[in-house]
Parts: C-alpha cells; sequence; structure tokens
C-alpha cells in the first residue's frame, strides 16, 4: 500500500506542503487534503479590500488544483484527531494516516483586550476588511465636509508579526492624500513593541519610524493597551489616546486546538524547529500559523511546509531530508506610492518578550528596500502564487520559483541593502 498523508487546512502550511508532496514523489504517495472552506484566500493582498478591491478575486476554489493532481477533497471540519489510532474524524468519516499534517493556521482574540471587539474594526477576514471599507469611505466623506477626524491604529501585546496594519496604515494616508482630505484627518499608530515591526529587526524600525515622520504620522511605541472606551484607548502606561476610527489587529491565538497534543497557553502545537514533527507524535507535523514558530507570516508558511513535506518524503524514500526549515522572512509591505522590500533570517532566542531576533550571521541575507519598483515585485508575487496553487504545483519549488527567485536577487540586489 502507498502511505497516506492526510493535510488538515486549505491555506499557505496545508497546500503547500500537499502540492510539494505531489511534485516530489509523484505517485507514490496518497494524498488527502481536509478544509472547511471550497477555496483558498490569498490573504496578503486583502489589505487591498479597504480601497476597493473585491474580495472574490483573492479566492482559488479548492476542487479543481485537488482533481488535477489526484489529491482526495474533502470539504468539512476536522472534529478528532487520536494520534495513537492514527485517524481523523471529520463530517462523521474516520479516514486513516500514516502521516498527517495539521496547518489549521492561527485566529484572532480581540475579546483579550476588553472593549477591542466594540469599538474597533479588524483585519483579519475579507468581511471585516469590507466593514473597514465603509468606515474609511465615511471617513473621506466627513473630512471633506470639513470635519476634523483622527484614526488610530493599535497593536496589541500577543500579536508578534503586524505587518500588514503597518501596510494599512501608510495606504490610508496616500489615499487620503489621493482624495484631498488629508489635512483634516489626523493619524497615530500605537503598539506596545519597543520597535516597529519589532520582529524583523532595527532596518525596518527605521525604515517605518523615517516613513511615520515623512507622513506626519505620530507613533507611539511601548504602548501595551489596557482597554478600550468609546473614542479612547487607555493603554497599561497611564497614557491615553483618543479616536474617531479605531483600527486593529487583534491577538493571536490557534486557529483550532486539538484535544491531546501537546500546545503552549495560546493552542499553537509544540514542534520541533527544523522539522514541524509536533513532539512526541512523529508522524503529526504542524507548518505555518497553526504550530509554535512566534511569527505568523505566509512565505515562513511556506518554509514550513516544504520542510515538513521533504522530512515526510525522505522517511517513504528512506533517503536523507535534502533540507530543514530555517526562517528567513520575506515580505513586500505595500504603502500606495512606493514599497518596502524586506529579507530577514530569523532565530529563536528564548525570550518570550521577543521570541525572534535577526540571525547574527545574517550578512548580505538581511536586506531591507524602499522604491517604487518593489510594487511592481508585490504585484507578481500576488499574480504568481494564485497561478501556482490554481494549477496544483508547490509555490516555493521548480523551475517557476527558481525563476521568481532569480528575479528577486536582481531586485534586491539593486534596490535594498
Amino acid at each position: 500500500m502507498r502511505p497516506r498523508v492526510v493535510m488538515v487546512g486549505g491555506g499557505f502550511g496545508g497546500l503547500e506542503a500537499a502540492f510539494y508532496l505531489r511534485w516530489r514523489l509523484r505517485d507514490r504517495v496518497d494524498l488527502t487534503l481536509i478544509s472547511d472552506q471550497d477555496a483558498f484566500l490569498f490573504k496578503p493582498n486583502t489589505i487591498y479590500i479597504p480601497f476597493g478591491l473585491a474580495p472574490e478575486q483573492l479566492l482559488v476554489p479548492l476542487a479543481p488544483p485537488a482533481r488535477l493532481q489526484n489529491i482526495r477533497f474533502v470539504q468539512v471540519r476536522v472534529e478528532t484527531v487520536d494520534p495513537w489510532q492514527k485517524v481523523v474524524i471529520a463530517g462523521g468519516e474516520r479516514i486513516l494516516y500514516d502521516f498527517l499534517v495539521l496547518a489549521t493556521g492561527a485566529g484572532m482574540a480581540p475579546q483579550e483586550v476588553p472593549g477591542l471587539n466594540e469599538h474597533a474594526h479588524s483585519i483579519w477576514t475579507p468581511r471585516e476588511m469590507l466593514r473597514l471599507r465603509h468606515a474609511i469611505n465615511d471617513l473621506v466623506t466627513d473630512a471633506a465636509a470639513g470635519q476634523p477626524r483622527r484614526v488610530l491604529f493599535l497593536v496589541p501585546p500577543n500579536n508578534k508579526c503586524a505587518g500588514p496594519l503597518y501596510e494599512i496604515v501608510f495606504m490610508l494616508d496616500v489615499w487620503l492624500r489621493r482624495h484631498h482630505v488629508r489635512p483634516r484627518v489626523e493619524i497615530a499608530y500605537s503598539t506596545y513593541e519597543t520597535g516597529y515591526v519589532q520582529a524583523f529587526g532595527p532596518r525596518l524600525h527605521q525604515v517605518v519610524s523615517a516613513e511615520f515622520d515623512r507622513r506626519e504620522i505620530r507613533g507611539h511605541l511601548q504602548h501595551a493597551v489596557e482597554r478600550v472606551e468609546p473614542g479612547v484607548v487607555l493603554y497599561r502606561n497611564g497614557t491615553h489616546l483618543s479616536y474617531d476610527l479605531l483600527i486593529a489587529f487583534p491577538p493571536y491565538v490557534a486557529g483550532t486546538r486539538f484535544a491531546g497534543l501537546p500546545a503552549d497557553d495560546r493552542g499553537f502545537l509544540r514542534t520541533d524547529p527544523a522539522t514541524r514533527q509536533v513532539a512526541g507524535h512523529p508522524a503529526i507535523y504542524a507548518p505555518g500559523d497553526g504550530g509554535d514558530f512566534p511569527v505568523k507570516q505566509a512565505f515562513l508558511a511556506f518554509l514550513q511546509a516544504d520542510a515538513a513535506g521533504e522530512h515526510i518524503a525522505a522517511q517513504i524514500t528512506g533517503e536523507q531530508p535534502a533540507f530543514a526549515f530555517e526562517p528567513t522572512s520575506m515580505c513586500v509591505m505595500e504603502q500606495f506610492d512606493k514599497a518596502t522590500f524586506a529579507q530577514v533570517p530569523l532565530v529563536l532566542t528564548g525570550d518570550p518578550a521577543r521570541p525572534v531576533a535577526v540571525r547574527d550571521d545574517a550578512d548580505g541575507r538581511y536586506r531591507v528596500g524602499t522604491s517604487p519598483l518593489w510594487r511592481l515585485g508585490k504585484k507578481l508575487l500576488g499574480i504568481y502564487l494564485p497561478w501556482r496553487f490554481a494549477a496544483g504545483q508547490p509555490f516555493h519549488a521548480g523551475m517557476p520559483w527558481r525563476v521568481m527567485e532569480a528575479g528577486l536577487r536582481v531586485m534586491s540586489g539593486t534596490l535594498a541593502s
């Protein structure tokens, strides 16, 4: 019998693992993909929804690529995982596995901050982004009518990667200028962090600080929120900031909790750093945001899924894995008038307050640069990834990725340092 590998989750980690294993092993493995959604959402580009993008343009239906790659697709929510019997219970069906990939992602916990759920706009789902679009439209209308407005952005503790919120604050600045109302809108940004985009080191902090100064955005570091009240946010340091529109990126928690599997206090599965194997359960892997790597980001999820897929493939073929997970973040921060590229090799620190840092030996691999041309890179990634997934192919493998990687290397060598 061919080994049975079951992937749970139709996001970056689950799809990358499934498509990588099919690409790597061809017909030597039986693959099953379980997801409670019928489509993949290209979440990094949901930042455009508040400014007019239709959410439907970011969806890739799951059934066609699964069928194309002979992957059984089951649209249902997983109820139970039994690691001892090696069985997944989903929709009442018992699905046996030899290897299991749990890539169920992260969720939001706004209820951890009193008043946040009631008074803030979040940016986690397309529905919330559409709600924010209406709020921004109202903001422009009010400002155009001569009414001064205050917009406050908020990053609470337990959110280790608020990159999309930084994108939206810059995009909003440009949007308001294009509508000729920016002078009547005051923008402030508050975060519990000691540096902006703290997880990605000092260079992005410097970029964000310079952009805040240039755009007249008031930044507030080391502002850990205590509670949110109508029109005002109160912080643990005794200060408060007022708002007419509050936009927040709530604390992260695990998207799904699995009883009987080891997890931290936020539900993220404890894993081996190199292979993403769940601690004490060598047949179960947790790549992506559902695992315990502190930074939740699409590119890191790809690297983890590929490492997990490679480790599974090596066990099936009896070979040594060709590579393991080495965390390197790669992202393009949209700003509408330009964009910032960042490539950041990371290392775990063991410090809960600052769990990751830039590797001391990063050398030339730690690159950050800002240019209007990086917006082209952002657009190309937004085309390339859905195209690969729609074809049932892994994002981070094969000739197309090598071509994309070569292009990014040329651009980063020219436009980043």
